[in-house]
C-alpha cells in the first residue's frame, strides 16, 4: 500500500526557536472533534429511531476503537521513545491507558445492551458515561501535549519525530487512516488542513488521492470546501 506521507502540526516549542514537529496535536484535534460529536449525538439521541439509534451506536463504536487503537500506538511507539529520554516519565500517562481500556470495554457493553434492549434510561446512562470519558480524556490528551512534547523535542529532532510519525502511520490499517483522516480533515484549522493534502496530492497516485479527497468534501462545510479545493486546484465538484 502507499504510504501516506503528511506533516504534523509545527506547533511553537518552549525555546525561542522555530516550531517544532508536533506528534500529538492533529491527532488530538481529530478526537476531541469525533469525542464531542459523538457525545452531542448521544445526548439527543431518540432511542425508539431504530435507524438513528444504529447510526449513532455505530459511531459510538468507531470512535472506541480508535480510542484504542490510539493508545496502543503511544503504548508501542511514542512512550518507548520517551522512556528513552527520561525513565519513567510515562508511568502515570501508561497507567491512565489502562484504566481508559476498562472505561472503554464498558461503554462497549453499555451500548451493546442499548442496541438490544433500546431504553431511554439505558441511553442517559451511556451517555453520562461517555461524558465522564470525554472528561478524562481531554484533561490525559493535555498533559500529553505540554508535558511528554517537550521531552520529544528535547531529545529528538524534526527528522527523527517525523520518522516515528511514520511508524505510526504504517502500523495503521487502510480503514483506520480513512477514519482519522475523516475526523482530523475537519479539525484543523484551515493552513495546517492545506498542508496536510498539499502533501497527500504530492506523495499520492491520482487515484489513491481521488478517494481521500471525496472524504474532505463530505466531512467540510461549503465554505471550508471552497478554500481548500481552489488552494489545491482540483474541481470543486470532486
Amino acid at each position: 500500500m502507499t504510504e501516506i506521507t503528511a506533516p504534523a502540526t509545527r506547533e511553537a516549542s518552549s525555546t525561542d526557536g522555530p516550531p517544532r514537529l508536533d506528534l500529538y496535536a492533529p491527532i488530538h484535534r481529530a478526537l476531541r472533534l469525533f469525542m464531542t460529536d459523538t457525545l452531542a449525538r448521544l445526548g439527543a439521541l431518540d432511542v425508539d429511531e431504530m435507524l438513528e439509534r444504529t447510526q449513532v451506536l455505530d459511531q459510538l463504536g468507531n470512535l472506541l476503537e480508535l480510542c484504542t487503537r490510539h493508545l496502543l500506538a503511544e503504548n508501542q511507539f511514542v512512550h518507548p521513545a520517551i522512556e528513552a529520554i527520561e525513565p519513567g516519565a510515562t508511568r502515570d500517562t501508561g497507567e491512565e491507558h489502562a484504566r481508559h481500556q476498562l472505561s472503554i470495554a464498558a461503554l462497549q457493553a453499555e451500548s451493546t445492551a442499548l442496541r438490544v434492549a433500546p431504553d431511554a434510561a439505558l441511553a442517559l446512562r451511556l451517555y453520562r458515561r461517555l461524558a465522564l470519558f470525554v472528561a478524562e480524556n481531554f484533561e490525559h490528551m493535555h498533559i500529553e501535549e505540554t508535558t511528554h512534547n517537550p521531552l520529544l523535542w528535547a531529545g529528538y529532532d524534526d527528522a527523527a519525530l517525523a520518522a516515528l510519525e511514520q511508524r505510526i502511520v504504517a502500523h495503521a490499517s487502510p480503514q483506520q487512516r480513512a477514519l482519522v483522516l475523516r475526523w482530523m480533515t475537519p479539525a484543523l484549522p484551515p493552513a495546517e488542513r492545506l498542508r496536510w493534502f498539499r502533501a497527500l496530492q504530492r506523495n499520492l497516485p491520482a487515484d489513491a488521492f481521488a478517494p481521500m479527497l471525496a472524504s474532505a468534501r463530505a466531512a467540510l462545510d461549503e465554505r471550508s470546501w471552497t478554500r481548500l479545493s481552489a488552494a489545491l486546484a482540483v474541481p470543486q465538484s470532486a
